[in-house]
């Protein structure tokens, strides 16, 4: 049996990866089989459990790196217990979110470094890589603006504007760095635009 494809969809927030979740899903669904949507943090119950201790505020600091480390414990589940299943069985994984935001939030956000990120990458993903990366992307005032309009939000969701560019710059350096692997997408554009954008992508690089 072919093994699936893993697709993620990742950058800043506010930048339309929710909107074009369902319908990269169809795309999918109507040429290879009906995939698995999911997400990071998250993806499984346990998972998920990760996930709302780590983004929650608490009474006491987290500290960076046991910030790094919860968002790779989740991670490590979510792909054991979910990705690398579904790929094996031959579905497509879309993800929305994966590695590359460890890198921006941990990483460049918090204003750490890439080694440790690097290591964690090796020892758990490994060479269950993305196929394809879609990095959504938009400047970081038109950011704010649509965070603002969330009903609920996360302490990712309050960060100031100099943690949002170090973001954002992070992510156009790794999909500058492997053009072969990644996409950048303008989050500007209208929504019907982005989408014919990526169903482009998508037909030109799996036909």
């Amino acid at each position: 049996m072919m093994r699936g494809r893993f697709i993620v969809l990742d950058g800043v927030e506010g930048a339309g990866k929710s909107t074009q979740m369902p319908r990269i899903a169809d795309w999918i669904r109507k040429r290879h089989g009906e995939p698995v949507t999911t997400r990071e943090p998250g993806g499984t119950p346990l998972a998920e459990q990760i996930r709302a201790l780590t983004l929650a505020d608490h009474d006491e600091p987290l500290p960076p790196m046991a910030e790094l480390l919860m968002m790779f414990a989740a991670r490590s589940v979510h792909l054991e217990n979910l990705v690398a299943p579904a790929l094996d069985r031959g579905q497509w994984v879309l993800c929305d979110r994966f590695v590359d935001s460890s890198y921006a939030y941990q990483g460049a956000g918090q204003g750490g470094r890439d080694e440790p990120i690097a290591w964690l990458e090796a020892q758990i993903v490994a060479a269950r890589q993305p196929d394809l990366v879609f990095i959504f992307d938009l400047p970081v005032e038109r950011v704010m603006e649509r965070v603002r309009q969330r009903q609920a939000m996360d302490r990712f969701d309050r960060a100031d504007t100099g943690f949002l560019q170090r973001v954002r710059d992070a992510y156009l350096r790794r999909a500058a760095a492997d053009s072969s692997r990644y996409c950048v997408i303008d989050g500007a554009q209208p929504v019907d635009v982005v989408s014919r954008v990526i169903i482009e992508h998508l037909e030109a690089r799996f036909a």
